[in-house]
C-alpha cells in the first residue's frame, strides 16, 4: 500500500492545474466573441450652407398682354404679320380700307380753306370800317357787326381746323400697329372683314410679351417679414422649375408684393421677373417656385432618418471609431425636405445611425452599412 500514496500526490497537483487552465481558456473564449454586433444603417454629417426657401406653385403670366381691336369702322384691306410671329413696338400689323377716311379729310381741308378765306374777309372788312368810324363816317352799331363778324369767322377756322386734325386722325387709325414688343397670337378676322369701332366682341389679336416675364404666386402670410427683410437687404432670389419640361430658371428677381393678405386663403401673392430672354417660360405655365430669402452658413447637416424623439430633446446615435455607438443630445435648426440641420451635439465628419436604432443602447456595437451621406443634395459642403 505504501508505494501507491507518493504517486497520488504527485497526480493531485497536476490534475488541478489542468482544471484551472480549462476554466481560464473558456472565459477567455467567452470574453472575446461578446455580444453579436447590431446591424445598422448610417451617414456621414457634413457642414455646408443651406438656403433657406419658399416653396410655391406659380402660373407665368405675360407682363403685358393687348388685344388689338379697331377704333374706327372699316374693312380689313391688308394683314400684315403671320400667327405667332415676333413683332416690334410699332410695327404694322393691319391695314383698313383707307379711301372713306381719306375723302373726309379731303372734305375737312376744304372746309378749312373755305372759313380761312372767308376769315381773311371779315378781317380786313373789320380794318376798313375801323378807319371808316375813325371819320365818324359809321355808325358804332355798324361797326361792331363788322367786329363781330371778324371773330366769329376766325373761331369757325379754329373749329375747322380741329375737324381737319381729327379727321386725320381717324385715318391714321386705319393702320394699326403693335403696342408693344410680343408674340401675336391667333388671328380672328381676316382680308375683308368689317370691324366695328371698340366692338367687345371682336378682337382681331392678342398680342403677349414674352420678355421678360412674370411668375405670380402665393406664400403664406407668416413669410412676409422674412421676405421683405430680405428684399430691403438684397437678397431675395427667385428660381422656377418645371419637372415635366426638365426646365429651371434661377435668375428671377422679386418685383412684386401685393398690399394685402387675402383673408380666406392667409396668403400674400408675390411676382418674380424673368429674362426669358430664349422664350421658355410660356404664358399660362405652372411652375414650381422657390424665393431664397436667406442662407445658413456652415450647418451640421444630417438625413433626419438619424433624430429621434427624446424624453427632453431630440438625441443621435454617433458611430465611435471602435464601432461602438454613443447617445448624443442634439439641438435641432429646422429641417429641409429629408435632411435636419443640427446647432450641437454632432460634428462635420462623424458618422449617424440612420436605421436599426430601436436595437441600440449607449455602448452597443454595430456593424455599419453606409448609405448616403448627408447633404449631397443642393449646396456645397465645407469641411
Amino acid at each position: 500500500m505504501s508505494p501507491r500514496i507518493p504517486s497520488l500526490r504527485l497526480l493531485f497537483p497536476a490534475a488541478c492545474a489542468l482544471l484551472l487552465a480549462a476554466g481560464c481558456s473558456r472565459a477567455t473564449a467567452a470574453k472575446s466573441s461578446g455580444t453579436p454586433a447590431v446591424p445598422v444603417q448610417t451617414a456621414v454629417a457634413v457642414q455646408r450652407d443651406v438656403p433657406r426657401r419658399i416653396e410655391a406653385i406659380g402660373k407665368v403670366q405675360a407682363l403685358r398682354s393687348v388685344s388689338l381691336k379697331s377704333q374706327v369702322d372699316g374693312i380689313i384691306a391688308e394683314v400684315h404679320f403671320k400667327e405667332g410671329d415676333d413683332v416690334q413696338a410699332g410695327d404694322l400689323l393691319v391695314t383698313l380700307d383707307r379711301r372713306p377716311f381719306e375723302n373726309a379729310v379731303r372734305q375737312a381741308r376744304a372746309a378749312l380753306a373755305t372759313a380761312q378765306a372767308e376769315a381773311r374777309q371779315a378781317a380786313a372788312d373789320a380794318e376798313r370800317y375801323s378807319h371808316l368810324d375813325q371819320q365818324s363816317a359809321i355808325s358804332k352799331e355798324a361797326l361792331a357787326q363788322y367786329q363781330t363778324r371778324a371773330e366769329t369767322t376766325t373761331a369757325d377756322v379754329q373749329a375747322r381746323e380741329a375737324a381737319l386734325a381729327n379727321s386725320e386722325l381717324l385715318l391714321g387709325y386705319t393702320q394699326i400697329r403693335a403696342p408693344i414688343a410680343g408674340r401675336t397670337g391667333q388671328l380672328l378676322l381676316h382680308e375683308g372683314a368689317l370691324v366695328k369701332a371698340n366692338d367687345n366682341n371682336f378682337t382681331l389679336v392678342t398680342l403677349n410679351q414674352l420678355a421678360p416675364i412674370a411668375v405670380a404666386y402665393a406664400v403664406p402670410e407668416d413669410s412676409l417679414p422674412a421676405l421683405r427683410a430680405s428684399l430691403a437687404a438684397g437678397q431675395v432670389s427667385v428660381a422656377v422649375t418645371d419637372r415635366a419640361a426638365g426646365l429651371t430658371r434661377d435668375d428671377g428677381r422679386l418685383s412684386f408684393i401685393d398690399n394685402s393678405v387675402d383673408p380666406t386663403t392667409g396668403t400674400i401673392v408675390l411676382k418674380a421677373l424673368f429674362a426669358n430672354a430664349d422664350h421658355a417660360l410660356w404664358p399660362g405655365q405652372f411652375v414650381h417656385v422657390q424665393t431664397q430669402t436667406d442662407v445658413d452658413r456652415g450647418a451640421i447637416v444630417v438625413p433626419s432618418a438619424a433624430v429621434q424623439t427624446g424624453q427632453d430633446s431630440a438625441q443621435v446615435f454617433v458611430v465611435k471609431p471602435d464601432h461602438t455607438v454613443d447617445l448624443r443630445m442634439v439641438t435641432v435648426l429646422r429641417t429641409v425636405d429629408d435632411l435636419t440641420l443640427l446647432a450641437t451635439g454632432v460634428k462635420a465628419g462623424e458618422t449617424v445611425v440612420t436605421d436599426g436604432q430601436l436595437r441600440l443602447v449607449p455602448g452597443a456595437r454595430v456593424e455599419a452599412k453606409t448609405l448616403a451621406v448627408a447633404g449631397t443634395a443642393g449646396g456645397n459642403a465645407q469641411n
